[in-house]
Formats: structure tokens, C-alpha cells, sequence
């Protein structure tokens, strides 16, 4: 280990914990971290672990392997309902947390968690990777120097497609609930839920507070707990409204995005791609591509020099509304029969048309019943609406 590099546990190094271990792999080249240990029920075998990143200590006891190697920051990548205690194991032993999204499964449990880290006394960041574009500050630029006129709303888009086997990928895919506990696996709190917090970050309505009102409309195709297509609409303290739209179940899946309308214009962002275009009045189309900073790059950075960091606990406590609004929901309605079908060279369920109605929704800022889909009688039928 360099004199610099910051020892890292990993809790959670399969699935998304992939993509971690290679982050990880490319900022111990940089000379900034240094995998220290791996937590996981079974040990990653010498294949599964990226060349160079040398033979870090494995085990399933998370705090025991903090303890041995001397984390300064744990990453945890591990199933929603885990991720309190498991942070709050690291908060009492002074290690700074860089903690996936959705942070929690429930409002309570994001309190226990953010009021537990701020008492400790450590770094926390929420990983929200698309917070850490350049597109965000940019886009909140052009919004303050009225580019597109008075922000009326903003809606999001995310119209993708996952195969049956993916709610087979662990016990709790899929789940609302899990041996008595909360788990809200649906396509807004964890597959598409960058598009949610996007959009209430370009929204400047990140906080807990900046929530009003929330009304959720939750169907489902496939044949699990959770929501797979789904929309939200959040109306903010400052009465403009946000409304987010998806599927696990399209046509011909795309890239999500999330659109600022104003009164002469608008921006529409394309997360993923740190992509954005700008159409106002008066002018031709203006696209732009920018850069990214990583999470824990950037907690590291907060760590030695002091720098920002860009997803705080508090700053995710808007979304952490949807995730509650969504748990206190009834149960996702079931889409009718008619309403989907099987594609089978990619064995997924389709939804006819949903393609059209996600992108209405985000364009529109109207729910789904609103936007008259035949099968979302069966959601607008249902209390949709949660007091904040």
C-alpha cells in the first residue's frame, strides 16, 4: 500500500459489487485506495477478483474484517434491508461510508442511518453515480440565467427491459417485504432510481422538506411482489411538479433521462451519458457532453483535502420520501393479461405501448391513468396519493 492509498472494504462484491471492484481497480492504479478486504458469505475465488488488485482479506464478518484491516471507508453493496445496520457498523468504528442506493428501504431506517453516521462523526455518501455529473451543475446554470424561462416542472424517463431471470438474481429481487422486513425493490427505488433523484436534484428539491405531496401509481407485469412499471408525482414546496415514469418492461429499450420544462424551452439530460440538449426559442438545438466525478473519488478527495461531497445523506432525503410513499402504497396492482406478453428469444414480459406512455408521462408531467392506458384503471383505483 502507497503512503496515501486509504485501505477500502468492499461488503458486497458480486452482482453491482462488480462494477465496484473494478472502480476500486482503477483508483488503486491512480495510488488513492488500496482494497484491503472483501465481505462476503462466500469468498470471491482468485478468478472473480480483477488482475492487481493483489489478495485482499475475505470474510463474512463485516466489522471483524474493519477491525483487521484498518478500513478508513467501506463500500457496501449489499442487499436494501442490510444497509443500516451494516453502515452504522462502520459509523461506530470511525469508517467513512460510500452506501448504494437506495440507502434504505424505508424513511425510519434512512433516519436510524443518516442521524447514526452524523453522530459518529463520519463521511457519508449515497451513491447516486449520476449526481456526480458535470451535466448537473451545468444544467442548474443554465436553469439560474433563465435559459429556458421560469421552470415550470420537470418529468423523467426510464423505459428498459429485464429478463425474467433477473427477479431469480438473489431471495430479495423483487420483494416489497422479506421475513417481516421492508425491502421496496421496484423499478423507482432501485433500478431507475437515479431518475428520480435526478430529477429532484435538477428540481432544487432534494431535501426531505422540499416534499409536499406524493402520488404513486404501481403496476406490475411480472409475476413478483414489487413494481415493474410504475410512475410518481412529487409536488414540491415550491408547487412545481415532478413526475417520473418507468418500466422493466419495454418495447425497445432506451436511454432514461430526465426533462426541465420551461415557459420557453427545455433540457432534457441523459444521465447515463452525461449527455444534454438544450431547445429554447429563438435558437437551434444545443447538445453538450460532460465529464464525471466518481463517488468515491470524490469521498476520498473530501477525506484528504476536504473537498464537498456530492451526495449526502440529507441530500437524498427527497427520495427517500418516494421510497416511503412507495413502501406505504398498497400493493402493486397486477396488469391484466391482455395488457403484456412474453418475448421469448429474450424471456421477458413486454407492455404494448408503454414505451409511448413513459415518455408522455415525462413529457406531459400526467400520471399514467391520467394519460388514459386502459390497464391503469386498476392502479387509479387504489389510494395513490401519501401524505409527507
Amino acid at each position: 500500500m502507497t503512503n496515501n492509498a486509504l485501505p477500502v472494504v468492499l461488503a458486497g462484491a458480486r452482482g453491482h459489487g462488480r462494477w465496484h471492484l473494478d472502480n476500486i481497480r482503477r483508483l488503486q492504479d491512480k495510488g488513492i485506495v488500496e482494497l484491503a478486504g472483501i465481505c462476503e458469505l462466500t469468498p470471491l475465488t482468485p478468478a472473480e477478483l480483477p488482475d492487481g488488485l493483489g489478495t485482499p482479506e475475505q470474510s463474512a464478518d463485516f466489522g471483524g474484517l474493519l477491525d483487521s484491516t484498518g478500513a478508513r471507508i467501506a463500500v457496501i453493496c449489499t442487499p436494501i434491508p442490510t444497509h443500516t445496520d451494516l453502515a452504522l457498523t462502520a459509523a461506530g468504528r470511525g469508517v467513512h461510508l460510500l452506501l448504494e442506493k437506495p440507502p434504505a428501504p424505508s424513511y425510519a431506517e434512512f433516519r436510524r442511518m443518516a442521524d447514526g453516521v452524523a453522530e459518529a462523526g463520519v463521511a457519508c455518501q449515497i451513491g447516486f453515480q449520476s449526481l456526480g455529473s458535470h451535466a448537473v451543475p451545468a444544467i442548474r446554470k443554465l436553469i439560474a440565467e433563465g435559459a429556458i424561462g421560469e421552470v415550470v416542472g420537470i418529468g423523467g424517463a426510464g423505459a428498459w427491459a429485464r429478463a425474467e431471470e433477473y427477479y431469480r438474481r438473489a431471495p430479495w429481487a423483487g420483494r416489497r417485504r422479506m421475513n417481516g422486513a421492508d425491502v421496496i425493490d421496484g423499478v423507482l427505488t432501485n433500478p431507475l432510481a437515479h431518475a428520480v433523484a435526478t430529477a429532484l436534484a435538477l428540481g432544487d428539491s432534494p431535501h426531505a422538506e422540499d416534499v409536499t405531496r406524493i402520488e404513486t401509481e404501481l403496476l406490475r407485469a411480472n409475476d413478483i411482489e414489487s413494481d415493474d412499471t410504475s410512475c410518481v408525482r412529487v409536488t414540491t414546496a415550491g408547487g412545481r411538479p415532478i413526475t417520473v415514469a418507468a418500466t422493466l418492461c419495454a418495447e425497445d429499450p432506451d436511454e432514461p433521462y430526465v426533462v426541465v420544462h420551461g415557459t420557453s424551452g427545455r433540457i432534457t439530460f441523459w444521465y447515463k451519458q452525461d449527455r444534454v440538449l438544450l431547445q429554447r426559442a429563438d435558437h437551434g438545438p444545443e447538445e453538450s457532453e460532460y465529464g464525471r466525478t466518481d463517488l468515491l473519488e470524490n469521498l476520498v478527495e473530501h477525506l484528504t483535502d476536504g473537498t464537498g461531497l456530492l451526495v449526502a445523506p440529507d441530500s437524498t432525503g427527497a427520495f427517500m420520501k418516494v421510497v416511503e410513499a412507495i413502501r406505504l402504497s398498497p400493493d402493486p396492482a397486477p396488469l391484466p393479461r391482455d395488457a403484456w406478453h412474453l418475448l421469448a428469444d429474450e424471456n421477458r414480459r413486454v407492455v404494448p405501448g408503454i414505451d409511448g406512455l413513459v415518455a408522455a408521462a415525462a413529457d406531459t408531467l400526467a400520471l399514467y391513468s391520467e394519460l388514459g392506458a386502459p390497464w391503469a384503471a386498476s392502479a387509479e383505483s387504489l389510494p395513490k396519493e401519501v401524505s409527507t
